[in-house]
């Protein structure tokens, strides 16, 4: 029976894998996240204050990434929301551009209509607010001039 050590090893190293998908390919990845909208977003982390990078699904509002920390709807949020809310400057990667944003928690009636924005092209992350009894946080990416 596998232990959670070796599921985390396996996540980083799938992780890791999609990222350097993603940059050698121009954004554009295979697997279960082909045809998915992925940023890179790198962060630096609330412990140890080293910087850590990312693979998330995203949409925009106007000029801003948008992001949900739904952890495929566990009862905690992932580790990169933890990050950024201690430290929320960030490096946004897309695939046609790279750049330094600050991020923000969105609060009602901001944070629901833009969770029902990316569950309406993802209907996953529906199922995910299913499956937790957390309010799940929404992330928005504004880019710092």
């Amino acid at each position: 029976m596998p232990n959670i050590e070796d599921f985390n090893n396996d996540f980083a190293g799938f992780n890791a894998a999609l990222i350097d998908e993603f940059r050698n390919n121009a954004g554009h990845v295979t697997g279960m996240f082909a045809g998915a909208p992925i940023v890179l977003i790198t962060t630096t982390g609330a412990k140890s204050g080293k910087r850590r990078t990312t693979p998330i699904v995203y949409t925009t509002d106007g000029d801003n990434v948008v992001i949900i920390a739904s952890k495929g709807g566990a009862p905690t949020s992932p580790d990169w929301y933890h990050n950024l809310v201690a430290n929320p400057d960030v490096t946004v990667e897309l695939p046609s551009e790279t750049f330094e944003a600050r991020a923000r928690v969105t609060e009602d009636p901001e944070r629901e209509r833009l969770f029902r924005a990316q569950a309406a092209i993802m209907p996953n992350f529906a199922e995910y607010e299913k499956a937790t009894s957390r309010k799940i946080p929404v992330v928005v990416l504004e880019r710092v001039s």
